[in-house]
């Protein structure tokens, strides 16, 4: 099995890997030709080595188109699972879509930037300045519902596995392990919820991505994924996660429960069904 990746700090661990530097990819044409897998190449180099090479992506495209920005995003899950995304507004950065926010929507509320991780470029806006300060800085105003949570639930997939599923648990808004938010393994995670990233990803073709879940009235609601997504928190997450990705770029995977610091707990609620379909690996 030939591997190439453009991330070697991705794929440590992985037996066999060839890096090669983004910006060599034309030199090395004829190795990544010949590769069984390309793995984790940047995104301005995603329709080259897909369209021109045709070699087997990893993480897939839908991994990369789906999760590129927020709005790509937000599109495909209104159309995917409707009833678990909060109410969200997209409008342009203008006196219009000001206006329209002021005239439809109550403060406080939440704020993104398009293109943002780690909880970087997500504001609480509790008033009109607050608003326009954002506004000024963004070219698209991109409007959640501030959900009554104080943790939210970081679920990891990896191939066809949930290798993780965790809470975290922030001192102010945001919940990011980056932003100094801590893993709660002493809580339960909640199967309904799991089970709405695990179909939600199956049928998205989503193979590499760390969603992100409130859990309100115990009921699950995707605020977002990360296909790049930190490792922290979880002592031995990075090895579960090479473990994974070692077996579905090998073929050796195949479903299995979730693994999470803390026992699943039952929900009384299940989630809407989500119509499964096997991840379509690029080629």
């Amino acid at each position: 099995m030939k591997l190439v990746t453009f991330d070697p700090f991705r794929t440590l661990g992985l037996p066999g890997v060839r890096y090669i530097k983004p910006e060599h990819m034309a030199t090395q044409r004829d190795e990544l030709a010949d590769a069984d897998w390309l793995l984790f190449p940047a995104y301005w180099q995603l329709h080259s080595l897909h369209y021109v090479l045709r070699r087997p992506i990893f993480p897939s495209l839908a991994s990369y188109h789906l999760g590129h920005d927020k709005v790509e995003m937000t599109r495909a899950l209104r159309l995917a699972c409707p009833e678990h995304v909060p109410d969200t507004e997209i409008l342009g950065a203008n006196h219009q879509g000001i206006s329209q926010l002021l005239d439809t929507w109550r403060f406080p509320y939440v704020a993104k930037r398009v293109r943002s991780s780690q909880g970087e470029g997500v504001f609480l806006i509790e008033n009109r300045q607050q608003l326009l300060d954002y506004a000024a800085h963004t070219e698209v105003l991109y409007i959640q519902k501030l959900l009554p949570i104080v943790r939210d639930l970081r679920v990891v997939v990896v191939g066809r596995e949930i290798v993780a599923a965790y809470w975290r648990e922030g001192e102010s808004f945001h919940n990011n392990v980056a932003r100094g938010a801590r893993v709660r393994t002493d809580l339960p995670v909640p199967e309904a919820a799991v089970e709405m990233v695990r179909a939600l990803a199956a049928r998205l073709g989503i193979d590499h991505a760390g969603f992100d879940v409130a859990w309100v009235d115990n009921y699950p609601y995707l605020l977002e994924f990360n296909r790049l997504f930190g490792n922290r928190g979880i002592p031995d997450l990075p090895q579960r996660i090479g473990h994974a990705m070692r077996a579905y770029l090998l073929g050796e995977d195949v479903p299995s429960s979730p693994l999470s610091p803390s026992p699943l707990s039952p929900s009384p609620v299940s989630p809407s069904p989500l119509s499964p379909a096997p991840i379509t690996r690029s080629a």
